[in-house]
């Protein structure tokens, strides 16, 4: 089945979520985004015990259930300690290059709700001072975020109300270029979860029903590695729908719908992977097929909680995946096209 994305409708959801900080851990706030986008919708919403959003889309045939998930929640870090001369120091949330957020702005979120911003440093920051400025190893040891307040001690910094276990959001930046190209962080995974609302406003817009019944999860702990270990009940067949990676030995581009055959969990089933690229086939949607050692999706997860399922792995190519990402518009519509043909046939 062709369906026709709503364009605009898609990227102006991707911005918004991505300008919505949602660090694994900390998605309250673009969980009730997507709530409201179901809600929208007339799509059933529903959360389970970790806060993940469950949307449902009856089809003509309730005799195979088909879940298709995305992940909302992203990279981020959360307060260590505060240090003596007023900084934070952090702690990863999710696996990242520590050079990939030097020099980036982020927001600390406070438990009483209020929000400071800052910088994130390493401690030797300035060439005119630090003679190892340049050499000095980027490690979490070694990073701190500068509080945009007039702090000088651990002292100041608590009468903020900023305590450990606060969490730090990086500032996203999203981007839509003129050549249609998406540069943001956290295009992994709001580029799919986008994706999937297009979905779900296609059929509502075009009026056409899946073949068999669709639950759509859209996860909140895919980042720390558990996104998906529970499903909900009677699925048969589970999309995990994830940003393609591009570099070395790999043939996906910033254009192209990714259909990875096997990443660090191991192979994907081979015939819904192979009914996927037959489909992007007869659809001329560009598309590559990949293998991911370093790479693992709400599929790998399921299925290594012990689901009885048959699963794949498709996504938008994202170039620089965990650091400043960038996709093309062209890569997250034709996901929306493949996903459709794939649930519609």
């Amino acid at each position: 089945m062709k369906i026709q994305p709503n364009e605009s409708y898609i990227l102006d959801l991707l911005v918004k979520l991505l300008d919505t900080p949602s660090p694994s851990g900390f998605t309250r706030e673009v969980i009730q985004i997507v709530r409201e986008e179901a809600e929208a919708l007339s799509i059933p919403f529903s959360q389970n015990e970790k806060g993940g959003a469950i949307l449902t889309l009856k089809g003509k045939d309730s005799s195979c259930r088909i879940a298709i998930s995305a992940h909302v929640d992203t990279l981020g870090a959360m307060v260590r300690a505060v240090n003596s001369n007023g900084t934070l120091a952090i702690t990863s949330v999710g696996g990242f290059m520590m050079n990939s957020i030097e020099n980036e702005y982020c927001q600390i979120h406070t438990r009483s709700g209020k929000v400071y911003t800052g910088t994130i440093l390493s401690s030797h920051p300035s060439v005119h001072v630090y003679s190892d400025a340049r050499e000095f190893k980027r490690e979490e040891r070694n990073m701190e975020v500068r509080i945009d307040e007039l702090v000088e001690n651990k002292e100041d910094v608590l009468k903020l109300g900023i305590s450990v276990g606060d969490f730090i959001s990086f500032d996203a930046r999203p981007v839509v270029t003129s050549s249609g190209l998406v540069k943001s962080r956290h295009l992994d995974d709001k580029a799919s979860v986008a994706a999937l609302f297009g979905l779900l406003e296609s059929s509502r817009r075009e009026g056409w029903l899946p073949r068999h019944d669709l639950v759509f999860l859209i996860s909140n702990f895919e980042e720390v590695g558990h996104g998906a270990a529970w499903i909900p009940e009677g699925v048969n067949e589970m999309i995990a729908v994830d940003m393609g990676a591009m570099g070395d030995n790999l043939s996906c581009k910033e254009t192209d719908v990714s259909i990875c055959a096997k990443d660090s969990s191991g192979p994907y089933d081979y015939e819904m992977t192979g009914r996927l690229i037959d489909l992007a086939k007869a659809l001329d949607i560009p598309h590559a097929v990949d293998i991911y050692p370093h790479y693992g999706s709400d599929a790998s997860a399921a299925l290594q909680a012990g689901h009885n399922i048959r699963a794949a792995l498709i996504g938008p190519g994202v170039h620089a995946s965990h650091a400043m990402e960038r996709t093309h518009k062209q890569a997250i519509f034709n996901t929306t096209r493949l996903l459709a043909a794939y649930v519609a046939e």
